[in-house]
């Protein structure tokens, strides 16, 4: 038996009946087996060495330019939901590569400043990140040819926001992990950062989870498996779902949007992208000839430029284009 082989019987034999064995991966674009890894890890690697997986290290989280060595970037948060995905696929017997490969993708059409940056773009054409993270894997990664990611891993991709519906468990399991993950981080940063102290945070949400961070994630992990256990559908408990809506709303008024600070910070990331916008679509053919060249709207080759964009990428193109420069010595 070929060691390939031997990798899908052992899938066959060890995972659960809701699981996507790899046997099932589909790919848009045919091509040739591996002859030591199953099609799920392949992608997983793909992702991992592309150039969009390493700009997330300097892509915003929550906090805009934090002052400091230990908030979370895009890259910290994509790396946390990674291991409580796995965590999950791996109790509830679901493949672990499928969830590794989306949780690590799952980001990947961020733009600069993360949510702000989706907003300033959605002031000129609609915009979703994980709409565009599906365009990065397919059209973007590669100058223009694309990574060829399997049909599962894509559509967890798209589907990994509260709106979305992902086809599989292991896609299900990413956009839990997704919440559990930012929902924890953004409370751990905005301690950290004094925008909120513990005492703020409502005392039902720290009596269920825990009043520390590695509990609050504990006790979330296993919410979800073991209400999921044995199910075809992965989903937290009543009780899960309604605490981490009512400490989500708690978030968006006391951290996202509710200091003047971080209002202001928002404002001048908005004002940044939006200014690049306009720059580029009046100016398409400083545009890199490989999104040039793609068959779609103007406005979606400008939206596809500058989401691929780092935060201090974003901005040195701010200063390139809208500060005088002196003028050299006659």
């Amino acid at each position: 038996m070929s060691f390939i082989n031997e990798l899908h019987t052992r899938e066959k034999d060890t995972l659960s009946q809701f699981a996507t064995l790899s046997s099932m991966a589909v790919r848009v674009k045919s091509q040739k087996s591996d002859n030591l890894r199953l099609e799920f890890s392949r992608d997983r690697d793909r992702i991992l060495h592309s150039k969009a997986f390493r700009r997330l290290k300097h892509k915003t989280q929550v906090f805009i330019s934090p002052d400091g060595d230990h908030y979370r970037t895009r890259l910290t948060h994509t790396l946390e939901v990674s291991a409580i995905a796995r965590t999950i696929a791996r109790a509830l017997r679901l493949n672990e590569d499928l969830t590794e490969a989306i949780a690590l993708a799952h980001d990947l059409g961020h733009t600069p400043y993360g949510h702000a940056g989706e907003r300033a773009l959605n002031q000129f054409t609609p915009f979703s990140h994980a709409e565009q993270g599906l365009r990065v894997v397919d059209f973007l990664e590669g100058d223009g040819v694309g990574i060829n990611l399997t049909v599962q891993v894509r559509d967890g991709i798209l589907n990994h926001t509260s709106k979305g519906n992902p086809s599989t468990l292991e896609g299900q399991i990413v956009s839990w992990a997704d919440r559990i993950a930012y929902i924890n981080h953004d409370i751990d940063d905005a301690l950290r950062a004094g925008v909120l102290k513990i005492n703020d945070i409502p005392k039902r949400f720290l009596s269920e989870f825990g009043d520390r961070h590695s509990k609050r994630i504990n006790s979330m992990i296993l919410d979800v498996i073991e209400f999921s256990s044995g199910k075809d559908k992965v989903s937290p408990s009543s009780k899960f779902l309604k605490l981490i809506a009512e400490l989500r709303q708690f978030m968006f008024d006391k951290v996202y949007i509710s200091s003047n600070e971080a209002k202001l910070e928002e404002h001048k990331a908005v004002s940044v992208v939006a200014f690049l916008y306009a720059y580029f679509y009046k100016n398409l053919q400083l545009l890199p000839k490989y999104i040039l060249d793609l068959e779609v709207a103007d406005e979606q080759k400008v939206c596809d430029y500058i989401s691929m964009m780092t935060d201090r990428f974003a901005v040195a193109k701010f200063e390139e284009l809208s500060i005088p420069k002196g003028w050299a010595k006659l």
